[in-house]
């Protein structure tokens, strides 16, 4: 009981100091895309940096439900001691995209579990779960492709990207411009497809940054690639 106490005070400890890094600025920017909490992300890397690894406070913090804490908890957290159907239950609760994009990226991808974790959420009827599956695949296509079956993906790309909601329609994009770069023999489909279903051809890039539309994406790479 003693234990618990202690780790309930430090759980309300990290939660004060959270609410005094709130920044109504930093909210207005973060809730325009999806996240809602208010705390500058290099502020929560610092908390973590400072606490260091502690896998029992960072479920803590997880099950607080706070958007922040679930960031801070994602990075004091030991990546390979999630089991299987923890994780799966977290993606699910990950609903805002900061916190889906750090728990796929920072946990799911060092996990044991990661591939069996892909396959399920590939063709899971939510959206937002199907997006991890994809940009699971797309970590594949780069690191690991032996075994994945490209047509097959650029197929299912071809019928889907172009009225899939947001998220997936992204994450597959991402996929679609990996298969590109990484893959001579597939380039000139990949740019077919993304020149005819035209998917983020308008979307607004800063100068010197790379368009997420996957031509012109494909193209830079392979050009930097010499």
């Amino acid at each position: 009981m003693a234990g618990t106490t202690v780790l309930e005070t430090t759980v309300a400890d990290i939660m004060a100091e959270l609410a005094t890094l709130e920044e109504p600025r930093a909210r207005e920017v973060n809730e325009k895309h999806g996240d809602d909490h208010g705390v500058n992300l290099s502020k929560v890397r610092a908390v973590a940096k400072r606490l260091k690894i502690q896998q029992d406070l960072s479920r803590e913090l997880w099950d607080t439900g706070d958007t922040a804490a679930k960031l801070l908890s994602l990075l004091i957290c030991r990546p390979k001691e999630f089991e299987r159907d923890e994780l799966d239950t977290m993606l699910r609760e990950a609903r805002t995209p900061k916190v889906h994009d750090w728990l796929v990226n920072y946990v799911v991808k060092k996990s044991p579990h990661s591939e069996e974790l892909r396959v399920a959420w590939f063709t899971d009827p939510d959206p937002v779960v199907a997006s991890a599956g994809w940009a699971l695949t797309s970590e594949r296509v780069v690191k690991k492709p032996e075994g994945l079956h490209l047509d097959q993906l650029l197929d299912i790309i071809e019928a889907s990207m172009k009225d899939a909601p947001e998220r997936l329609q992204w994450a597959m994009n991402h996929c679609l411009a990996q298969i590109g770069i990484e893959f001579p023999e597939h380039r000139a489909r990949a740019l077919d497809i993304g020149e005819r279903l035209e998917v983020l051809k308008d979307y607004p890039t800063p100068p010197n940054c790379t368009s997420p539309f996957a031509p012109s994406w494909i193209n830079e790479m392979v050009r930097r690639k010499g």
